[in-house]
């Protein structure tokens, strides 16, 4: 596992990230979701797709992990529940203006690009602005911005509204307690990896300072609005993932996302929650591989790709 390294991207951003696998090998990058680092991309996961032959690519969005905390107020929680972000916001175009700028500071003219949940947002906002950087977008559990589809359970929003931890350990537990809410029967997580991680992305996440980068990611969010109208520009093949038991982005937000991009496919996978649990992983790798032409003995054959890309299959 390689280290943390720095990067300062225009604006005055500084990016924490790393890099796995063989610089030759066909660069993958990866986006985080809301108020995660880079961490949190499961172990299992990374091998899987450095076993495929990626070199993967994976930081810490700004205000979050060991990357810059923008020097902004963060919106109210009010403003939070409003959706009325502060003036001046940052947007996710801004977002995935620095995962281009990391992209380029690696030498990487064009990568297979793979974001989850908030991520997702920010990967299929880099598909729109600078297409010829995206070889392939894989959106996992993600939504376009239009407040019709993809919105949180009233249960869950009332969780996300409670005061922000103050401490490690309530930390750790809120973060359980979320899993236990969002979390998945038919995909468990496990207790002992997720304290873990926990208690890591606290400690690399500026313990009580991080609720405020949420906030402000939030705020990102909602000042970008709608970007169904953007979506429509996107030229990548795209695989579009979703759970059907999703009480954070409901699975309204990944139908309406692969109906936005041209051709793209759209896989539902009945028990997955928004969680990369155990029990999933191997099945996104394969279909994240598949996606990319990238498993020896692939599923579908370079044509069959070309017309399952086109026919917005469901599975």
């Amino acid at each position: 596992m390689t280290e943390d390294q720095f990067f300062d991207a225009p604006g005055g951003i500084r990016l924490c990230f790393r890099t796995d696998g063989d610089a030759a090998a066909v660069p993958l990058l990866l986006i985080a979701g809301l108020g995660l680092d880079l961490t949190s991309w499961p172990r299992p996961m990374l091998d899987g797709l450095l076993a495929r032959g990626f070199r993967v690519v994976r930081f810490d969005n700004r205000d979050a992990g060991r990357s810059t905390r923008v020097a902004a107020a963060p919106p109210s929680m009010l403003r939070q529940l409003v959706a009325r972000p502060p003036r001046g916001a940052y947007t996710l175009e801004h977002m995935a203006g620095d995962a281009a700028a990391l992209l380029g500071h690696l030498g990487i003219e064009r990568a297979h690009v793979v974001g989850m949940s908030m991520g997702g947002m920010i990967a299929q906002s880099l598909a729109a602005l600078d297409p010829p950087r995206v070889a392939t977008l894989t959106s996992i559990f993600s939504t376009t911005g239009d407040r019709r589809v993809g919105q949180p359970a009233r249960s869950t929003l009332l969780r996300m509204a409670k005061r922000p931890a103050r401490t490690r350990e309530q930390w750790v537990a809120r973060h359980l307690a979320m899993l236990d809410h969002i979390g998945s029967r038919a995909f468990p997580y496990d207790d002992p990896d997720e304290r873990a991680w926990a208690a890591g992305a606290w400690d690399r996440g500026g313990g009580p300072a991080r609720s405020a980068g949420v906030a402000r990611q939030i705020g990102a969010i909602q000042a970008s609005g709608d970007r169904t109208a953007a979506l429509r520009r996107i030229t990548a093949p795209t695989l579009v993932i979703h759970g059907d038991v999703d009480r954070m982005v409901h699975p309204s937000g990944g139908r309406a996302t692969a109906a936005a991009i041209p051709g793209a496919r759209h896989v539902e996978i009945a028990g997955m929650s928004h969680h990369l649990s155990p029990g999933i992983i191997d099945r996104l790798v394969d279909l994240i591989a598949e996606s990319a032409n990238k498993l020896i003995n692939p599923k579908y054959s370079a044509a069959e790709w070309l017309d399952i890309s086109h026919s917005g299959e469901s599975a």
